[in-house]
Formats: structure tokens, C-alpha cells, sequence
């Protein structure tokens, strides 16, 4: 018998400044066995080491949703009558508490993990993404990481903290949550502390693709290289830092660095995953304050779309 699966609310049923304030217009819904993906809000910026205002990205972010239809017409991806996805809510954070904040958000994801749904996650900062992993790997095991970002946040500790936003990737690689042979980090650049700030990440094993390295040029061939790096079968989760892209497309971030990748980059990158075996993704850091367009947020919406088009098994309409 085939499934019944939930679809966003239509332009034509419901005006789109009108209805539900949900991801893409979807019912929400409890975690349960009956979902393939869950959207999910962590509005966490009290990890973030500059501006703050991540806390407000889930809502923004939904909001500007409004406007993603349910097919790509480039790829012709259906994912909407591929998976039973539904927009579960906001983790129930302690505001005041970092540590706190990052336990609540691993049993969050533990309790999502024990029905067998994928996590979509909308943030926040980046700090979210390490307590994700945390609870992804009790299940698919040590994984492939697709890494999109102006920095590499792999400090050894931030004013004595060893877990924030700028931390996270060198304590998954410490704790075995990825496989620094099968991880990459595309979109590093600016300044530094050193000259050997990226090396720590490259001396794991790690494929480093600076943004000088992305200027002028289709990402399809690196995204090819990528795919044959981690294979089809091991488990990739994505994270995509807002600040990965360039100023002048994604303003509304905290640590905002020129001469970044373009929103067609973006794209490619997110389309480039197919293929592989997604387990999950995020897209975080996205700071409505400083975009009062909501241009930042509707590209966040757009790339998330393309995220869930890239989960194995969503449909490609001929």
C-alpha cells in the first residue's frame, strides 16, 4: 500500500504571506516512526564568538520559506513525494548555559535518532552541530563530513572553551564522529592567527579547498572529487555555515568574510551530494539582525530545500 505523504501548503490554497509559519508551509508534527526527515530549529547563538542574533535564524528563516515551491526545476527532485517530512519545532534550549544547551540538544537528537529520522537541522550557530553528531554517530557509526565554511573552527579552546562554535570540528575529529580521510571543508579563507591555521585540519587528513581555490569556476568537478573520496555507501552529514557564501549574498551572519563562494556555488555544492549517503545536514548561523532584506534567510530556505532534494531516495521527475 503505497504512503500518503505530507505536502506544503499551496500558493494558490493559502496566500504565501498567509498560513502556518512552518519550513515550506508543512504540518508540524511530533517526533515519531512514522517520519523519514524531521525539520528541526536550534536557536542557540550563545556559542558564537562575534555578532549574536543566530536565535532568531529558525524563525526567519521559516518565514522566508514561504516562497520555496516543491520541485526543483533544475534537477527535478521531488522531495515531497519522497519522504514523509514535517517541521517538528525548536530543541527547548537553556538560554543561559552553553554546556546545558549542548546536552539538551544531543538528547534532543538522541530521542530523534531512536525513530529512524534523518535530521534537517536550521540553526543557530555552529556550535549545534557537534552535540548532532554526537548523537548521529551512536547510530550510523564514525562518518563522512561535508564541511562548507569561511573558517575551519577547528581552535583547540575560545577564551577557555572547548566546545562553541569555533571548536566543534576539532573535537569530532578528536572524538572519532568523522573520518578526516573522508571529510571536506570547502570555502576557508581570510586571515589568521597563523599561517598554519588550516594545517591542523589538512594533517588529519583532511581535503582543505580554500575559496581561492572555488573563485571564477563551476564547482561540479570538485563536487565529482568528493563524491569518489567518500564513496556511496559510508555516511556523509552536511554543514553548510551561511558565512561559507560570500557578503554580498548571505549578510545576515555573525563573522562575515569577503571574497566568499556565490549562492550558484552554494547550490552546486548542496546538488554535488547526491549520490552520496546523506544522513543528515544543517545549515546554521544565518543572523536575521544584520539583514533587515531577508535575503539571507530566503537563500537559507532555498539551500535547505536543495539539502533535502540531496537525501538518498528523493525522487528525480522525468
Amino acid at each position: 500500500m503505497s504512503r500518503s505523504f505530507n505536502q506544503p501548503l499551496g500558493g494558490n490554497e493559502m496566500p504565501r504571506f498567509g498560513g502556518p509559519g512552518t519550513m515550506f508551509r508543512l504540518p508540524s508534527a511530533p517526533l515519531s516512526d512514522d517520519l523519514d526527515i524531521a525539520i528541526v530549529g536550534v536557536p542557540l547563538d550563545i556559542g558564537t564568538s562575534n555578532r549574536s542574533g543566530s536565535r532568531f535564524g529558525p524563525r526567519s528563516v521559516r518565514n522566508e520559506s514561504v516562497l520555496v515551491r516543491p520541485y526543483g526545476m533544475a534537477t527535478r527532485a521531488a522531495p515531497f513525494d519522497s519522504f514523509q517530512i514535517a517541521d517538528v519545532g525548536d530543541v527547548p534550549l537553556n538560554t543561559f548555559n552553553l554546556k546545558e544547551s549542548i546536552r539538551i540538544i544531543e538528547d534532543y537528537y538522541d530521542q530523534l535518532v531512536s525513530h529512524d529520522i534523518k535530521p534537517l537541522t536550521v540553526g543557530g550557530d555552529h556550535t549545534i552541530a557537534l552535540p548532532i553528531l554526537r548523537a548521529l554517530k551512536k547510530k550510523h557509526g564514525t562518518m563522512a563530513l561535508i564541511h562548507v565554511d569561511a573558517h575551519a573552527d577547528i581552535n583547540d579552546d575560545m577564551f577557555g572553551e572547548r566546545e562553541c562554535h569555533g571548536t566543534i570540528f576539532r573535537r569530532a575529529l578528536e572524538e572519532g564522529l568523522v573520518d578526516g580521510n573522508k571529510m571536506v571543508q570547502i570555502g576557508l579563507r581570510a586571515t589568521g592567527y597563523s599561517a598554519e591555521d588550516f594545517d591542523w585540519s589538512r594533517n588529519q587528513g583532511v581535503r582543505v579547498v580554500q575559496a581561492e581555490e572555488c573563485w571564477h569556476k563551476s564547482l561540479e568537478p570538485l563536487m565529482a572529487e568528493v563524491r569518489q573520496r567518500i564513496g556511496e555507501e559510508t555516511p556523509v552529514y552536511l554543514s553548510f555555515d551561511i558565512d561559507g557564501l560570500d557578503p554580498s549574498v548571505a549578510p545576515g551572519t555573525g563573522t562575515p568574510e569577503p571574497a566568499g563562494l556565490t549562492a550558484a556555488q552554494g547550490l552546486e555544492i548542496i546538488r554535488g551530494c547526491w549520490g552520496t549517503n546523506v544522513v543528515g545536514a544543517d545549515l546554521v548561523e544565518v543572523s536575521p539582525p544584520y539583514d533587515p532584506s531577508g535575503n539571507t534567510s530566503l537563500l537559507a530556505a532555498n539551500l535547505l530545500f536543495e539539502m533535502l532534494c540531496s537525501f538518498p531516495g528523493c525522487l528525480r521527475r522525468d
